[in-house]
């Protein structure tokens, strides 16, 4: 029998093996597998394809076809939310950096990820550098290096700060577990009597003078509350159309609204000094030397928490109701009468922000003093670029069911805030007036900062 089956094999076989081969196409016939650009997040392909990583996501799923039988497999896009793509938008914000705390944020977050041992390496070998003392012909005190990257020697204090505390290193943007406290509203240990709380508002009042003239002192339709008090602009009642149809999920539905309070916006992002004045009077937490050291510059590094202790010490100080500002307040105000993808028109203009494709003047260390750049037809500075700010309202994956009266959209319990605007590390892709992201609101980052609004009743 065996005689009879070994032949009737080996037939059906052959059969088999040609019709697969005349199939299959030649080898140069095979499309190619797609390389997908890492991105600064998951957004429409035609806005961000060229946008460097920062906050960014980064594709990585799979779409399949089948052609002659062969599963042809080419690299799409990863589903949002997951944490393959919080870990893979992490790294690649921070994989040339040259500080350690930035590696020390990643291995907290992801111990044992796919990045680990390479973030490990790195981490050693910045540590064994930052431990070398200083060679005779090192470069002088007056160097131009940012802080970081000199000895802590020769590296120079903030003008209007107290002694600085070691940074917090920042966490990914993925939603992550409650901090220790020490990353988190820091709080005096216990209340000072009233004469050192006096002494202290002085000695703030006095900080804040210290800022530029043109931040601290208000124009003729400015608002300043206090000597401490950033600079507010009030906003006019109106309505508008937020978010845009045409890009990322998130900015979707596009929905009318309409704000019919009124209310004020700090002119500019809160700067270094008017932070410290907050450190002064013992209401704040005292920052990291290494990401705030011009006094004029945006305040950065913060949580959301964080910036809630300082608006209450600002109503303190003040008497006034302020608070972080809500999204719809915040695009309404960036807007500034204007429908278009960027505050100044549809296409992007060097000059007008803040950002790593947009022009001089551009650091990379840091992002420049506040009001550097033009600002809009409302006279707000740095609504887009410079860092990115925090806003009142609870981050949701779109805008459906979204609140048309121009409040805050919050939810109970709420750990995942929503920021606005980009930072001077963001490419331009990020400047839209549109654009928005979520971070965790108990860990800071050293793109992230705010800046202030209040109720005019």
């Amino acid at each position: 029998m065996w005689r009879l089956v070994l032949p009737v094999c080996l037939l059906i076989s052959l059969g088999l093996t040609s019709t697969l081969r005349s199939a299959a196409p030649a080898a140069h016939d095979r499309p190619a597998p797609v390389r997908v650009q890492p991105r600064l997040e998951l957004r429409d392909p035609g806005r961000y394809a060229t946008a460097p990583a920062a906050h960014g996501w980064v594709a990585a799923a799979s779409a399949a076809r089948q052609r002659y039988g062969v599963a042809i497999v080419r690299v799409g896009l990863m589903p949002k939310d997951t944490s393959q793509e919080y870990e893979i938008t992490f790294w690649n914000s921070i994989k040339d950096s040259q500080y350690p705390s930035d590696y020390e944020a990643y291995l907290k977050a992801y111990p044992n990820g796919r990045f680990a041992p390479l973030a490990q390496a790195r981490l050693t070998r910045l540590r064994a550098e930052a431990s070398k003392p200083p060679a005779a012909s090192a470069a002088p005190a007056t160097s131009t290096l940012h802080p970081a990257s000199t000895p802590a020697a020769a590296a120079p204090a903030p003008a209007p700060a107290p002694a600085p505390q070691a940074k917090t290193p920042p966490p990914p943007a993925a939603p992550s577990p409650t901090p220790p406290a020490a990353q988190t509203k820091a709080a005096p240990a216990s209340a000072p009597p009233a004469a050192a709380t006096a002494a202290a508002t002085a000695a703030a009042a006095a900080i804040a003078a210290k800022a530029s003239p043109a931040i601290s002192k208000p124009g003729p339709h400015d608002i300043q509350d206090c000597p401490s008090c950033p600079v507010l602009i009030a906003v006019t009642p109106g309505n508008f159309t937020m978010g845009i149809d045409t890009d990322d999920a998130s900015e979707r539905p596009a929905h009318h609204v309409t704000i019919s309070h009124s209310y004020a916006l700090a002119k500019y992002a809160v700067t270094v000094a008017q932070w410290n004045a907050c450190v002064a009077a013992g209401a704040c937490p005292r920052l990291s030397n290494e990401n705030n050291v011009s006094p004029n510059a945006p305040v950065r590094d913060l949580s959301w928490d964080d910036a809630q202790q300082y608006v209450k010490w600002l109503s303190k100080v003040s008497g006034k109701p302020y608070r972080l500002p809500t999204e719809a307040e915040w695009e309404y105000a960036t807007r500034a009468g204007t429908e278009a993808r960027y505050w100044w028109g549809n296409d992007m203009r060097k000059g007008t922000a803040n950002c790593k494709d947009c022009g001089p003047p551009w650091h990379v260390e840091a992002p420049d003093d506040v009001g550097s750049f033009p600002a809009n037809a409302f006279g707000f500075y740095d609504m887009a670029g410079g860092v990115w700010e925090w806003v009142s309202d609870c981050w949701h994956n779109s805008y459906k069911n979204a609140p048309n009266d121009g409040h805050s959209w919050d939810e109970p319990n709420c750990q995942t805030r929503v920021i606005r605007g980009g930072s001077w590390r963001d490419g331009a892709g990020y400047m839209l007036a549109a654009t928005r992201f979520k971070y965790d609101s108990s860990v800071r980052y050293e793109a992230n900062g705010f800046r202030v609004a209040r109720d005019m009743k």
